[in-house]
């Protein structure tokens, strides 16, 4: 047995708790999708860490449509191919 003191442990130190009621970020991750209008759109969700909660179906609502915007673009007709010059004779 030994009367030396142990070490102190180094300890993360707490950021300050939020005002009672207000805004405080969730901490969620957001696992990019590889997909730029996608990622934009999962980016755009962190805005309403920092709101009330009454302000976030707006940022949802605008998530949710850029999201489905996105979706309806897979099924539209791929354009018709263009050629460089003029077929005509």
């Amino acid at each position: 047995m030994t009367d030396e003191a142990p070490e102190a442990v180094p300890q993360a130190v707490p950021e300050a708790p939020p005002e009672p009621g207000g805004p405080a970020p969730l901490g969620l991750v957001r696992t990019p999708t590889g997909h730029d209008p996608v990622d934009a759109g999962l980016e755009r969700l962190a805005d309403a860490d920092h709101l009330p909660a009454d302000g976030h179906l707006a940022v949802y609502e605008d998530v949710h449509r850029a999201l489905r915007d996105e979706l309806t673009a897979l099924d539209a007709p791929p354009p018709a191919p263009t050629t460089p010059y003029d077929l005509r004779s």
